[in-house]
Order: structure tokens, then C-alpha cells, then sequence
């Protein structure tokens, strides 16, 4: 498996574009993004936990009711969430945008990001549709325009794109993903849209990529708050030739490890992207009793706001990460615990057997100023281990939402 170049248009029969199509009312900024799939894809998807949900996830829950899709379109500026006719525009959308590209609209994902509660016109979708789909194309410019019509508090464009083989067949797999804050899923989190030209059943398609979910997006926070909009969505349409894969054989797993890396590498880019972040922090565990116990711990130690501010000012109180240990609900004995402290400036050990052992403070302040900082938690308590993504807490993440609407 090797990164390539083109993100969701590197996979064969896919393109991709994205404009202004005036939602962002009062900024020039690209706003309505669309992907598409020259034949129909074998589809699937997982959505936020939240129970208030945008209504795009009502529509694209059953619009992949029977496991298809062959174009994805989603608009930024606005999360058409708590609208009373949030549903009727959501699905206008998709009428508008099968009628100009001549597919059903019942093979359309469609999604919305940005400021909940606000009402949302059709009229810009009815006005920029003719551009959008006319400007479709299957260049890394393409699918520039696409993630950056689904951003809204991140600075940088995420996107990647990976080849793989399946059997004899070279197969590509591309992602865009858009998240900074509201980010702590309990599914996937953020808007991530995934493509490939490899051939798996629906059924199978949707199983990878709920287990794949779990060890990758649902590892991730920033700030402790799950989306009403969060929704991760894969579209695979077999263009590549390899034999549809119908079980769990060997080009499965090589598909779900593919998979894996695409969504582990997002993940870690939303993290160091969170809102007001310096810092990508990743918690990683081992020993737990279980892999539940380690996932638990990982995901605690992230999202604790004192260590993350800690983090924040280079201060190595190791502490705070067995406060979030001690709270976590996990099932281990704190007096084995041991953590250390580690980045591109090398690793020093602060605890051993749940309590504080001496080390240097210069050394570990000098660790702790670089941009990606690991937090090990040794539990030493059986094979279990796990890792979550997180970052620090700034000054300019409250700078940042305090002003969001505005």
C-alpha cells in the first residue's frame, strides 16, 4: 500500500468539484461540494449518536437503505439541523442534483456542516447546481475544490489518497474529511467522504467500515462535544476489476487495512487541526485487561481539559493523566500503572506503579514544545492496548467559538 496523489478522484470513475454557490452569506468562500461516481457504487454508512441529528442524515439514512449511491453533495455555512423544512431542502437537493447529472435521487448522499439552527434556502442549490456539476473532473484540482467546499473552522485542507492490490488488480482508495471542533464522536465524527474503485458487497462494505470506525474516528475528540451532523459515508464502485469481495478472505482484510490507514491518518489530521490547537496529542495504551479497558483509558486521558491545557504550556504534570485514568471507568489497578511522556525530542518516564518518580523538568518541558506529543500509559495488566487522538486547549479555542456565528 503507498499514498498517492488526487484524493476522492484518485479511484477510478470518480470526480469531483466545488464553488461558491452563495450559502456562506456575505463570504466569498466555496460552499457546495459534489462527488460522483460514473456508475452506481455499492454504498454505506454510520452517522453521530447525537439525538439531535441534521436532516441530511434522515435523507441519506434512506436513500442507502438498499446499500447504493453514486453521488455525494454536501454544503458548508450551514448544518440544516432544527429546521422545521430541513427535511424538504435536503431532499430537494437531491432532486436538483439527479435531474443535472441524470441519476436517481434516491442514489444521492447528502450532507450540510456549519451553524445549526439557521435557515437554509434551496435557492442557492437551484442557482449553482448547473455549475457545480458541469465543472466536474477527475484532477487534483478537482478535488481541491471538493474538500475545500466542505470546510468550516479548519485551516487546512485533509485529504489522501491510497493504492492497493487486490488478487492481480491495482486498486485506489481516496477520503475527504472536514473537522476542527464539535469533535467527540460516539460513531465517526466530523463529515468524511470516502471513495474507491474496488469491488465489495454492500453488506461487507458497511461491516468494515463500522468495525474500522471504531479504533480511528471514534478515538478522536478536540473538544468533548459530538455533532448533530456527523457522518461518515463510502461509496465503492468495482471499477477497478478486482473479484467483488462477498466474504472475509484474505482481500477483505487487505481492503479493511486500507480502509484503516485512510481513516487513522484523518484522524490524526483533525486532531493537530482542532480548533485553536499547537499541539497533536495521542494517547497510547497497552497492558489493559482488555482491549474495551484500553480503548476507555485512551479515550479519557485525551479528553481530559486539564491535561490538554497542561499540554498547551509544555508542563509535564503527569497527574492529570492519572486523574483521567482514575475516572475513566475502566477495569485496572492504579498502582501498576507507569506513563511516560514522549515526542521527536525523545521519551522520559514520570510514574511508575501509579506514583511519581524523579525526572528532569527541563528535559521534559523540552519534549513537550514539540508540535506531536505521546502520553504512554503502560496499565501492566494484561495484552489490551489502544490509542486516541486529541490536541491542546488554547486561548484561541475560546477566541474561536466565542464569535463562531458571527
Amino acid at each position: 500500500m503507498k499514498i498517492i496523489e488526487n484524493g476522492v478522484v484518485a479511484p477510478m470513475g470518480f470526480s469531483a468539484n466545488g464553488i461558491h454557490a452563495g450559502i456562506r452569506e456575505g463570504k466569498v468562500r466555496i460552499d457546495l461540494s459534489l462527488v460522483y461516481s460514473a456508475v452506481r457504487a455499492n454504498a454505506a454508512a454510520v452517522y453521530t449518536t447525537n439525538l439531535v441529528k441534521a436532516a441530511p442524515i434522515y435523507v441519506t439514512k434512506d436513500n442507502l437503505a438498499d446499500g447504493y449511491a453514486q453521488a455525494m453533495i454536501c454544503n458548508s455555512g450551514n448544518a440544516n439541523t432544527c429546521n422545521a423544512d430541513g427535511i424538504e431542502i435536503a431532499t430537494k437537493t437531491c432532486e436538483i442534483l439527479a435531474k443535472q447529472i441524470n441519476i436517481s435521487p434516491k442514489d444521492v448522499i447528502v450532507a450540510s456542516t456549519g451553524v445549526i439552527g439557521m435557515p437554509l434556502s434551496i435557492k442557492p442549490f437551484e442557482k449553482g447546481m448547473p455549475e457545480l456539476a458541469a465543472g466536474l473532473g477527475n484532477q487534483a484540482a478537482n478535488a481541491e475544490l471538493a474538500v475545500k467546499g466542505i470546510m468550516t473552522t479548519d485551516t487546512v485542507a485533509k485529504s489522501i489518497a491510497v493504492e492497493f492490490k487486490l488478487g492481480d488488480e491495482i486498486c485506489r482508495m481516496g477520503a475527504m474529511t472536514k473537522g476542527s471542533g464539535m469533535i467527540a464522536p460516539n460513531m465517526a465524527t466530523m463529515l468524511c467522504f470516502v471513495t474507491t474503485d474496488a469491488a465489495i458487497s454492500s453488506e461487507l462494505l458497511n461491516e468494515a467500515l463500522h468495525d474500522v470506525v471504531g479504533d480511528t474516528f471514534n478515538m478522536l475528540s478536540v473538544d468533548g462535544d459530538t455533532s448533530t451532523n456527523d457522518t461518515l459515508s463510502i461509496m465503492a464502485n468495482g471499477l477497478c476489476g478486482n473479484k467483488m469481495i462477498t466474504e472475509k478472505n484474505e482481500d477483505y482484510n487487505k481492503f479493511k487495512d486500507a480502509l484503516y490507514f485512510v481513516c487513522e491518518n484523518l484522524a490524526r489530521r483533525m486532531a493537530k487541526d482542532g480548533e485553536g490547537a499547537t499541539h497533536l496529542l495521542e494517547c497510547v495504551v497497552t497492558g489493559a485487561k482488555t482491549k474495551k479497558d484500553a480503548k476507555i483509558v485512551a479515550k479519557s486521558v485525551i479528553c481530559s481539559s486539564l491535561l490538554k491545557a497542561a499540554i498547551f504550556g509544555a508542563d509535564a504534570n503527569w497527574g492529570r493523566v492519572l486523574c483521567a485514568i482514575g475516572y475513566s471507568g475502566a477495569d485496572l489497578d492504579i498502582n501498576k500503572v507507569d506513563v511516560s511522556f514522549k515526542s521527536a525530542k525523545g521519551s522520559i518516564p514520570v510514574c511508575k506503579n501509579g506514583a511519581g518518580i524523579p525526572f528532569s523538568e527541563e528535559k521534559a518541558k523540552e519534549i513537550l514544545l514539540e508540535e506531536d506529543i505521546e502520553v504512554l500509559v503502560n496499565l501492566n495488566d494484561g495484552e489490551g492496548e489502544s490509542k486516541a487522538f486529541g490536541c491542546d486547549l488554547t486561548y484561541d479555542y475560546v477566541k474561536i467559538n466565542g464569535d463562531y456565528r458571527s
